[in-house]
């Protein structure tokens, strides 16, 4: 029995909650550096700031996706966990703007992408639950579109507050009024946005999911569980790191990738022997799920792994590269520096407006040449965008470059989900959605690790070189996806 065809306004009151969830993204990334930089954070500082949000990543979607094939209540399967997080993320937006120190901001970033990640990593399986296989491209458009939509929002926030009056400058360690009103309207949007979809969806309950083939993981339908033995080597693989950072001198930065490494492989040390005593938790399942990834999730976590590590750049380093090298000003007091922080946050919602629009688009063009060439041709335009942003000077020239990232990360929210739910067992759709975002969090830990030491060791003072590297990381993004066979 195939799932019922749903609506425009069914479409919509599936993903509608990723526009809040997205608003609050939005506001994070845009503003996020400036709150450090506020706060008394240097440039080579900002990477290692950030580090709460791929290391609240990699430990979160997993469990959660994990948990929520799972879980049938009363209140649905998926919903729980978007409801849950977003009340958790409000509070994180209410609070951050407060932080009166630099650890406290960075504690408040990682409550914040802790919440944001319980809510989100739901969403990507809850299209899979409610949409039959010809609905999952136009399915992951709508929240593509809905993501463009939000983050416009939330990006141009402090200046449309700032244009209304609201001061967007602030004596030293003390973050702006438009940024700080902005983070009290992102926390309403995304309560009120999650609660549309809570409200207006019916999930398929056990037994629909039954008739429609989707059978709900449990015990008996794990199959053979896998425990590979490599887990000494990645423990190994972390203490080399963590020796050669104390040996060579290098950014103490790095002792977080080596901590990283160690910690997952004692996990699957650990899991390994749990699983030779039949023990089948939490643990023991994620571990087993990872070994067994469908060569089409292989393949797609390599592309993942490029285009994000571009575009954690984008997000980190944005606003040094436009505050100093277009509107000349380093200093976080400054008039120009504000100007150039708001500018950015006019830059971002640009690509996302792309997005938007874009996202409808894409089933058209992927119908036409296919799902893999779409998406090699968003990378490219994501890699030109890149460039642009290295060579211009000019604030109002940097719109062009906004919309290469646009299609890009138009692409990027929707074609790799689209081929990969083609692939999957349905009864596993959380807890692999969950771990093909490990993809996205271990290049964003590798970027917020390394990328402080290589400015430092060869551009120093000089963040605009990033974009260099995010152009010829999307190329190579690009070139990984032509080994990807939809399914």
């Amino acid at each position: 029995m195939n799932k019922p065809r749903q609506s425009m306004a069914g479409l919509w009151n599936i993903s509608f909650g990723f526009f809040g969830i997205q608003i609050a993204f939005a506001l994070q990334n845009a503003n996020v550096s400036r709150i450090f930089q506020s706060l008394g954070g240097e440039i080579d500082q900002l990477a290692f700031l950030w580090i709460a949000g791929p290391v609240t990543g990699l430990l979160v979607q997993p469990i959660i996706g994990h948990y929520s094939d799972r879980t049938w209540s009363r209140f649905g399967r998926r919903r729980p966990f978007f409801f849950g997080g977003a009340v958790l993320a409000a509070l994180a937006l209410f609070g951050m703007p407060h932080a009166g120190a630099l650890l406290t901001a960075a504690i408040m970033l990682w409550l914040l992408d802790a919440s944001l990640n319980i809510s989100m990593e739901p969403f990507r399986a809850f299209v899979g639950d409610m949409l039959g296989t010809e609905q999952q491209t136009a399915g992951y458009a709508f929240q593509t579109a809905f993501i463009g939509a939000g983050a416009v929002v939330g990006s141009l926030a402090p200046e449309l507050l700032n244009m209304a009056g609201v001061a967007n400058t602030a004596p030293a360690g003390v973050i702006p009024p438009s940024v700080r009103y902005a983070f009290y309207i992102g926390a309403a949007a995304i309560l009120i946005a999650v609660l549309w979809t809570v409200l207006t969806v019916r999930e398929y309950s056990p037994e629909d999911m039954a008739r429609f083939g989707d059978t709900p993981a449990t015990p008996e339908h794990e199959g053979r569980i896998v425990a590979p033995a490599n887990g000494p080597l990645w423990a190994l693989a972390g203490v080399a790191v963590v020796v050669a950072v104390y040996a060579l001198a290098l950014d103490k930065a790095v002792y977080v990738l080596g901590g990283a490494l160690i910690a997952f492989g004692l996990a699957r040390i650990a899991a390994r022997s749990m699983a030779a005593g039949g023990n089948r938790g939490a643990l023991v399942l994620i571990n087993s799920d990872l070994a067994q990834m469908p060569p089409t999730m292989r393949r797609l976590a390599l592309v993942q792994f490029f285009a994000w590590s571009a575009l954690f750049i984008l997000w980190i380093y944005t606003t040094p590269v436009v505050t100093q090298v277009v509107f000349g000003s380093t200093d976080p007091t400054s008039a120009a520096y504000n100007e150039g922080a708001d500018w950015v946050g006019v830059l971002f919602a640009s690509y996302n407006g792309v997005a938007a629009i874009g996202a409808f688009l894409l089933p058209w063009l992927a119908g036409r040449i296919g799902k893999v060439k779409t998406h090699v041709f968003g990378l490219l335009c994501g890699a030109a965008g890149f460039a642009t942003i290295l060579f211009t000077r000019d604030a109002q020239l940097l719109l062009v470059a906004m919309v290469f990232v646009g299609i890009a990360w138009a692409s990027i929210l929707t074609m790799p989900y689209a081929i990969l739910a083609g692939a999957l067992d349905p009864r596993k759709y959380g807890i692999y959605m969950g771990l093909f975002n490990i993809f996205i969090v271990v290049p964003q830990l590798i970027v917020a690790t390394v990328m402080g030491a290589v400015i430092n060791a060869f551009f120093p003072g000089q963040p605009v070189w990033t974009m260099a590297i995010g152009a010829g990381v999307m190329v190579l993004a690009a070139a990984a996806m032509l080994r990807v066979k939809e399914a």
